[in-house]
């Protein structure tokens, strides 16, 4: 254990995490970097909400693993990768909590994108249930 202290989201520091039913893409350079129907808003406090994409909807080829890490008492530690096609601007552009805390367990095997290190994070509608 890293002795590091847990705090609990609560009416103080709240964090909700949600399915987001619209297709989330990430782009880079022209190339997609994530495509997702399964993407996980998280909403923390007055934070600008976070899309979080499953691994598995991440082009994990395009990525770069970095040394840096940071810690939030809420979520865990964090780790980050790079975008090597982005240069400088995309360094650590990417941060996932590997071992989240419990109050955001569902976030796990997830990656969140800096919008400021990539070229857009769309949301684009998608087709609702049903329609065929």
């Amino acid at each position: 254990m890293s002795g590091k202290p847990i705090k609990i989201p609560g009416p103080d520091h709240p964090i909700t995490v949600e399915h987001n039913p619209s297709r989330v893409v990430v782009k880079l350079g022209g190339r997609v970097i994530a495509d997702t129907h399964d993407a996980l808003t998280l909403r923390e406090a007055s934070y600008s909400p976070v899309q979080y994409i499953p691994r598995k909807d991440v082009d994990m080829s395009l990525l770069e693993r970095t040394d840096h890490t940071s810690h939030c008492p809420y979520k865990g530690d964090a780790s980050y990768y790079s975008i090597p096609d982005g240069g400088d601007r995309s360094k650590n552009a990417i941060w996932t909590y590997e071992a989240p805390h419990p109050a955001v367990a569902n976030i796990k095997d997830h990656l969140a994108f800096y919008p400021d290190r990539v070229d857009s994070i769309e949301e684009l509608p998608s087709p609702e249930a049903g329609q065929f």
